[in-house]
């Protein structure tokens, strides 16, 4: 029984050894490989054969590498695959050359990549002219440049490739097409100057920072490659002097049967299912669009035979293209265990055993290091005609290398140097990648992330000056002078002193600043102790209305306000209101608020400059079926501190960290030359928001704020707020993520759709993942969620860079409130600062570490204070009522006056 156990299992391991043999080539068969390559890139050449060539060595009408002295400014397009890249590309000289670039991805759907050529030139452009929005460059006309991954004689498209089908293209000029499609959209102007491979486009980025970079290589979704070839061994071009790229298009090596003998009936079947049967048959054999299709039709050929998943073929098995080349790679780390393959494949539906596992990876290694030695078979022809064509004993040379294939599988690389380095012995190769780092190991990651964001790290002496900064626009702002061009506003608020328990009644307040509109009746009485009854609704404030007109917005908010009243039945009555409305407004009373400028993507038309109390009369006196009694307006930062000062009367400062961010102070009237009076005091909103719009902040914004910047509705504005505001601060980690990915520093490389879609990390994500305890598992479910299978160490660098970017908005606001601080220091003339803040904000509470890094730097910043910060449990309504109360309060001592005056003059005769 054992015996025949054991015959049985020694039976199954030969029929498995058998079949993947045919992917296991010899010294011999590899060497045969890299001859009939080297005779077909000659006869791709000559001008007889060149008809009849499988590799078409076509011309680029490139002649140089860099040198060094390329600089201006040009637009670049990249369209290879199902994601097509636009970018700004400048190119400086000096001291030290610099490219600096900035792009945008858009996808390319399946049925517009299987269109007619007209839809997708048009999709093209449409992309083009959207990015010329975002960069804000649409009259400008710029050199453009156009990498196009597919081969090409000349412009003229060959043939498509890379799942590629659009009707009406093939044999057609590509510039033409493009011209037409710009010219059909009939919005800007472009000057085409080059069209070049994605192998070139390769091969020139490496040789901008390697000179010795004369070859270009692509092995990801498509295999190719390019080199410096002698003009005078191209026949069909004219010219004998210097060199030319040559783009070989090896993809089609073996189209005239020359590599059938190595071919295995896998890839014949591969090829027979493909959009080009007979074509790209060395791609099909090398790349990594089709070496997942062929590991899952050897899986189907074993489990028919009984030699995996106990002979079930799943329909998910059955479906051609589920098992992708992605799978290759991650089966094949050397970190996953048998157990974690395991679960690779019972994600796609297949029941395995450990012994399917081991099988598996096998399968997986065999397919992929048949493709990495076949491009290194491949590139050792390369290597040794440019060897020979310089008449060179021995070569050192460069080849610049991209592909996902390349960076992501954790073998390939290694097969394919080994082997150029077996078949090329007279050659030292050196291979560099296209973008920089292979984002291998934690230690890495963590020292570029650094690299990346050492600007966002401050020290206390920056910090400090910081401070110094603030503080001097804090009384450009104060005087009458300096306050027109002064970025941080200080505009007085007519708010005179913070509640001191007298206060009583029935009040409304409004609250608006955000897509939320809050109403609340609040009940201030005094029985046996002050005491405050809230009631609140919350009314949605949609799209159409935040950018529609100011009379739309205006009326919603009547429309509001009567639904509340109605359902308080106090719609007959006349109950005095309290506006917190936080934008940034002017005020020459307290229930006068002129709207200096829209924030918080509010677009409203016809509100900029208006009185907005003066709108929400009209609008209310538009309805007819209540009165209303507008009493105050007020930002939701002064709102914020006098909700606290209701239960600290030590309370003179309100800071806003949320969404937006802004902060309300007690100033000394002494100092504010645009109000009347000297004595007491007043609040003052600074709009801290706009801090850093002149260009202060220059040196210490990263290019990542600037992106944020450019993408926003409102550019050159509210700079300091973009850098510090739970509205911006999940996409600047997002923005800084999409750069490592693509310079291979996390994810393995990898870039979702939706890691590029702006907006996909939020504030609230940075807080999860800055979790104590949970944070690491919180960015798994979180990067999962956009489509990265993130490694651990992947995990603890995002948590880093979400620390790194939470910790400089604590500071920042650290050193504004610092100032803030100081200044009410020196106002009061003491040694020593005793005083309370206000706060609200969803980052300041929810954050697990903002508050308490706030405080510490505030505590480092301002050793002479001691500061209690209070959390606003009822958010800045009430903060508006108790204003309102005040008001009231004010407005009745001023009637009961006049009443006096009037009964004692009565009283003569």
């Amino acid at each position: 029984m054992v015996t025949a156990v054991a015959q049985r299992l020694a039976s199954q391991r030969k029929e498995i050894d058998d079949t993947l043999a045919a992917f296991a080539l010899s010294p011999t068969q590899l060497q045969e490989v890299k001859a009939k390559m080297r005779v077909e890139l000659e006869r791709g050449l000559k001008k007889d054969s060149h008809p009849t060539a499988s590799v078409k060595m076509l011309p680029t009408y490139v002649y140089r590498t860099p040198d060094g002295t390329e600089r201006g400014k040009y637009l670049a397009l990249d369209l290879g695959g199902t994601n097509f890249r636009v970018l700004v590309v400048k190119i400086r000289t000096g001291m030290r050359n610099s490219v600096r670039m900035y792009n945008k991805i858009y996808a390319i759907p399946l049925e517009i990549m299987q269109g007619t050529g007209e839809e997708l030139f048009d999709h093209i452009v449409q992309c083009i002219s959207d990015f010329l929005d975002y960069m804000g460059m649409k009259n400008t006309r710029l050199p453009l440049g156009f990498t196009f991954s597919f081969p090409c004689n000349q412009t003229d498209l060959v043939c498509w490739t890379k799942g590629f089908k659009a009707t009406e293209c093939e044999g057609y000029d590509v510039v033409d097409m493009l011209r037409e499609a710009i010219k059909r959209r009939n919005e800007f102007d472009l000057d085409i100057v080059a069209i070049v491979n994605d192998t070139v486009g390769t091969m020139m980025t490496c040789a901008y920072e390697d000179p010795k970079c004369q070859i270009g290589l692509i092995a990801g979704t498509g295999s190719n490659v390019c080199y410096m070839e002698e003009m005078k061994n191209i026949e069909f071009v004219e010219g004998d002097e210097g060199q030319m790229c040559v783009n070989t298009e090896w993809g089609g090596f073996g189209a005239n049967d020359n590599i059938e003998d190595i071919r295995t009936r896998y890839d014949r079947e591969v090829d027979g299912g493909s959009l080009n049967p007979g074509k790209q048959r060395f791609e099909k054999m090398t790349s990594g669009m089709y070496l997942g299709e062929i590991v899952r039709r050897i899986l189907i050929d074993l489990t028919k035979h009984g030699l995996l998943f106990r002979g079930r073929i799943t329909e998910r098995l059955k479906t051609k293209g589920i098992f992708e080349t992605k799978f290759l790679s991650q089966i094949e780390s050397d970190r996953l265990a048998l157990l974690q393959v395991r679960s690779i494949l019972q994600h796609l539906g297949l029941d395995s055993t450990c012994d399917d596992s081991i099988i598996v990876k096998e399968v997986c290694g065999a397919v992929s290091r048949r493709a990495a030695q076949l491009c290194g078979a491949g590139m050792a022809a390369v290597v040794d005609k440019i060897r020979e064509n310089r008449g060179l004993d021995n070569l050192e040379i460069t080849v610049g290398v991209d592909g996902t294939l390349y960076k992501l599988h954790p073998h390939f690389s290694t097969i394919l140097k080994d082997t150029v380095r077996e078949l090329a012995p007279n050659c030292k190769v050196d291979f560099i990648l296209s973008e920089d780092g292979s984002g291998k190991g934690a230690a890495l990651i963590t020292a570029v992330i650094d690299k990346y964001l050492y600007a966002m790290r401050f020290s206390d002496e920056t910090l400090r000056d910081i401070m110094a900064r603030f503080r001097r626009e804090m009384e450009n702002g104060l005087g009458r002078d300096t306050n027109p061009t002064a970025t941080v506003k200080m505009l007085p608020t007519f708010v005179r002193s913070i509640p001191d328990g007298s206060e009583k009644g029935d009040f409304i307040a409004l609250d608006l600043g955000g897509s939320n509109f809050r109403i609340l009746r609040v009940k201030v009485s005094h029985e046996k102790k002050q005491t405050v009854q809230m009631e609140s609704q919350i009314y949605e404030t949609p799209e159409d209305i935040i950018h529609g007109s100011g009379s739309r917005l205006f009326d919603h908010v009547a429309e509001c306000l009567g639904d509340f009243m109605e359902k308080q039945k106090i719609k007959d009555k006349k109950l005095p209101i309290g506006f917190t409305f936080s934008f940034p407004c002017a005020h020459t009373k307290l229930d006068e608020a002129v709207l200096l400028t829209w924030t918080k993507r509010f677009k409203a038309s016809g509100v900029e400059g208006m009185d907005v109390v003066k709108l929400l009369n009209k609008a209310i006196k538009k309805r007819g079926d209540y009165d209303a009694d507008i009493m105050a307006v007020v930002n939701d930062t002064v709102g914020t501190m006098m909700t606290c000062g209701f239960d600290d009367q030590r309370c003179e400062v309100g800071i806003i960290i949320g969404t937006g961010t802004n902060a309300c102070y007690m100033e000394e009237l002494r100092h504010i030359d645009l109000v009347e009076g000297d004595e007491g005091r007043m609040c003052i909103n600074t709009e801290w928001g706009a801090f850093g719009d002149d260009g202060t902040l220059e040196d210490i914004r990263t290019e990542f704020d600037r992106e944020i910047d450019r993408g926003s509705p409102n550019p050159g504005k509210q700079l300091f707020e973009k850098m510090v505001s739970g509205m911006y601060m999940g996409e600047l980690v997002r923005l800084i993520l999409v750069k490592m990915a693509k310079e291979g520093l996390l994810f393995e490389g990898r870039i979702t759709p939706e890691l590029l879609t702006k907006g996909k990390i939020e504030t609230k994500h940075v807080s999860a993942i800055e979790k104590s305890k949970e944070g690491l598992t919180k960015a798994e479910e979180i990067l999962t969620r956009l489509g990265v299978e993130p490694s651990e160490d992947d995990c603890i660098a995002v948590q880093h860079v979400c620390a790194i970017v939470s910790f400089r908005s604590a500071n920042l606001i650290a050193a504004t409130l610092g100032a803030i601080l100081t200044r009410l220091k020196d106002n009061k003339n003491t040694p020593r600062l005793r005083t309370t803040v206000g706060i609200d904000g969803s980052l300041y509470k929810m954050h697990p570490q903002y508050a308490r890094r706030l405080h510490k730097t505030v505590r480092r910043l301002v050793p002479e204070s001691d500061v209690r910060f209070l959390l606003s449990e009822s958010g800045s309504g009430k903060g508006a009522a108790m204003v309102t109360a005040w008001a009231s309060r004010l407005a009745d001592q001023t009637r009961q006056i006049h009443r006096n005056f009037m009964l004692s003059s009565h009283s003569y005769p």
